[in-house]
């Protein structure tokens, strides 16, 4: 069967099937790529949160047996240094809004990683912190697809 365009030039129904089939196969495939990597990406930010969710709880942990527990071994600075490090690597596996968080925090702890264990001011500056990252991840988690 032919349809006629105009004067003798006339398209088969073949043709037309061929010119749609690819169109769909096309824009089938395109969504399918967009949508692997929509879901890569969750996947990724949904690892990297979890685990700085519990490096936050680690760095809390940290400051608490430094300050309330007196303990320096549990509340041992350099702990904190690698915490507190690894939160802002992880960080950048995220949104711009959780790594400016988790630099926030990084400078807290870099202007008060001495005084945590002797001056409850430091201790609860870090915790604030540590606290506003906490739920900028909790924020990003509740905005992924």
């Amino acid at each position: 069967m032919k349809i006629a365009i105009s004067g003798e030039q006339t398209i088969s129904i073949f043709q037309l099937t061929a010119v749609f089939s690819m169109l769909f196969a096309l824009i089938g495939f395109s969504y399918n790529v967009w949508r692997m990597e929509i879901t890569e990406y969750n996947n990724n930010v949904r690892s990297a949160s979890f685990e700085l969710l519990l490096q936050l709880s680690e760095l809390e942990s940290i400051v608490y047996a430094a300050h309330y527990d007196q303990d320096p071994i549990l509340g041992s600075p350099r702990n904190g240094w690698v915490k507190v490090n690894l939160i802002a690597d992880l960080s950048m596996i995220t949104e711009p809004e959780l790594s400016l968080a988790a630099n926030n925090l990084k400078q807290s702890w870099q202007s008060n990683w001495e005084q945590v264990a002797s001056d409850e001011a430091s201790a609860q500056a870090v915790v604030t912190k540590i606290d506003a990252t906490r739920a900028k991840v909790r924020q990003l988690l509740t905005q992924l697809d």
